[in-house]
């Protein structure tokens, strides 16, 4: 059991995911797949960072697919982690692509602040 309470599950496609929640996407999007909606499903793509030729880390999401043209690259969280934040910003700027989260979530409108004259 990992540290948030997550617990291994199999897809019915065979994988084995780290969260429950993550099997469950796994089958929809094959779903999607087979109903032509996205293509060129990927599970776990890793993309590198570096920094001036230096490896400094690599970050792996959970999925990566094309809805026409565009590659979406997808992370299933149930925990935004400062990690997880700074890792996400570091591949976007360095490869150019959008990660994005499932579940999503729901912006909630700031409260305006007001302040003391």
């Amino acid at each position: 059991m990992s540290k948030y309470s997550a617990k291994k599950t199999p897809c019915a496609h065979g994988h084995v995911h780290d969260s429950k929640i993550e099997a469950a996407r796994c089958n929809d999007l094959h779903g999607l797949q087979q109903t032509g909606n996205i293509s060129r499903l990927e599970m776990q793509p890793e993309f590198r960072i570096s920094i001036d030729g230096r490896h400094v880390c690599t970050y792996r999401a959970d999925f990566a697919y094309f809805v026409s043209d565009c590659r979406i690259v997808e992370d299933v969280k149930g925990v935004l982690t400062p990690v997880y934040r700074l890792k996400k910003k570091l591949v976007e700027a360095m490869h150019g692509v959008v990660v994005t989260e499932y579940p999503p979530r729901n912006r909630k409108a700031r409260k305006s602040r007001k302040v003391a004259a």
